[in-house]
């Protein structure tokens, strides 16, 4: 591998493609927070680090299995659970006094109108500042679930097994996101 002096091995992480040090730095010079979203086969986190030179600081995160405990059933990796997910942890940034961050998607290249700039957008109605262009975010339709219900009519439930199981509402998905909303704004507001 090395065979001459001038050679220099780049680092592990680096070598293994799981960070990008160019795009890390220039996040780092911004001096705001990193909104890092992580998007998984079955969950959104949704994390607000500040860096210090001693390494970095989580200041507040989210994660979407904690929307069990306000009343969302349906899926923790769609749009709705991103946006709502992403606005638990702006509330909670919000408690803590942290109101303005820089978008950080790691490796994934995130698609316009995807989850996370969903993401982005349950950030920026909780009232956190995020830099991102507006003309990325989905639209209120996408964020609601909207698409979901279409889906589920055109296909006639097919791919929906477990939410048929559970007895879920599909078209109801809109009410049942303001509810939650509502819920994690009580209960981020009062704890």
């Amino acid at each position: 591998m090395a065979r001459s002096a001038s050679y220099r091995v780049k680092f592990k992480r680096r070598r293994k493609g799981l960070t990008d040090y160019y795009l890390r730095t220039r996040l780092l010079r911004s001096g705001l927070p990193r909104v890092v979203v992580r998007v998984s086969n079955k969950h959104v986190r949704v994390t607000v680090v500040s860096s210090r030179p001693t390494g970095d600081v989580v200041v507040a995160s989210a994660f979407s299995q904690e929307l069990k405990g306000f009343g969302w059933s349906f899926s923790f990796n769609n749009t709705p659970a991103a946006y709502l997910t992403a606005y638990l942890a702006g509330l909670r940034c919000l408690k803590k006094n942290v109101s303005e961050g820089i978008l950080d998607a790691g490796l994934s290249k995130p698609t316009k109108g995807g989850r996370v700039y969903a993401a982005c957008s349950g950030l920026l109605d909780a009232g956190f500042k995020v830099r991102v262009d507006p003309s990325m975010l989905p639209d209120k339709s996408r964020i609601t679930g909207g698409h979901i219900a279409s889906f589920f009519k055109e296909s006639g439930g097919q791919g929906f097994s477990r939410y048929v199981e559970a007895g879920l509402k599909v078209e109801e998905m809109p009410r049942i996101l303001e509810e939650v909303k509502n819920r994690i704004r009580e209960a981020v507001g009062n704890g």
